[in-house]
């Protein structure tokens, strides 16, 4: 669903590196590249000698969300003017150059940008065609080259998978939190809480025969407590554990009140 999960009263994030498409072929490669740096936070897209011309509307129509980009996007002749203001250049390429510079993934990469960036410094990511990736010549205009793990047999990303790869490392590194997780309604259970469950619940199990000998009881009741023990239950997951290993050994005529024992969860 188009838009799923995206609260349209905030306003988009700014900032981070410069995203820079040398040569793109198509709009549709544009937009969805602006997308994907909108998902993640980067807004300062570089457009070097645009195939089909700049504003494209294929661009606009598959942006979804990131017409801010688009709008703000600036057109270049060449890599030179595009890049004459950045105090540092990276280039992204699947391929080995036999240049002399270092090679980072994406991780490590953003690590560097984002330190530079926080350090005053204009640094621009650079990103090729969707052909043929960038030339020797415009990788040589770079600092370093940033690559992905990926099967050598099918190594050529998309121009927008390209992009998205850096802007999710970026996202990490500048703002690492995720949009949402587990609330935690029942805080964790005391030891002592605990303690207690396992030990009714072995009287229990013995009392219906669960252990076949004497001499195996100790280390089954050990294998038991592991196991409930990798749980990390809270106090609610206790109090349910017991609830329903009670009505079981109760059996179906037990007039027990479950709302009692399976206490609310909300």
């Amino acid at each position: 669903m188009t838009g799923a999960g995206t609260n349209h009263s905030l306003a988009p994030l700014t900032g981070g590196p410069q995203i820079i498409l040398v040569e793109p072929q198509m709009g549709e490669n544009i937009g969805m590249a602006a997308r994907a740096m909108a998902n993640f936070g980067l807004s300062d897209m570089r457009i070097v000698n645009p195939r089909d011309g700049w504003p494209n509307e294929r661009a606009i129509v598959t942006a979804a969300n990131a017409a801010h980009v688009l709008e703000r996007a600036k057109i270049y002749p060449d890599l030179l003017s595009a890049v004459a203001d950045l105090n540092a250049v990276y280039a992204t390429t699947a391929r080995e150059r036999g240049q002399m510079k270092q090679v980072f993934d994406a991780d490590a990469a953003v690590q560097q940008v984002h330190s530079r960036i926080h350090g005053g410094e204009n640094v621009g990511i650079l990103f090729g065609r969707e052909r043929t990736g960038l030339n020797n010549d415009e990788v040589a205009m770079a600092d370093a080259i940033i690559t992905f793990p990926v099967d050598p047999s099918n190594a050529s990303l998309n121009l927008a998978q390209a992009v998205l790869l850096v802007g999710y490392e970026w996202f990490k590194q500048a703002h690492g939190t995720l949009p949402f997780t587990v609330e935690e309604r029942s805080p964790p259970a005391k030891r002592e809480a605990v303690v207690s469950f396992f030990t009714w619940l072995e009287q229990e199990l013995d009392t219906c025969g669960f252990f076949p000998a004497p001499e195996k009881k100790p280390a089954m009741i050990r294998n038991l407590r592991d196991i409930l023990l990798r749980l990390s239950m809270t106090e609610q997951d206790v109090k349910t554990l017991r609830g329903a290993t009670s009505i079981l050994r109760r059996g179906p005529t037990s007039t027990t009140n479950k709302s009692e024992i399976l206490t609310d969860n909300n």
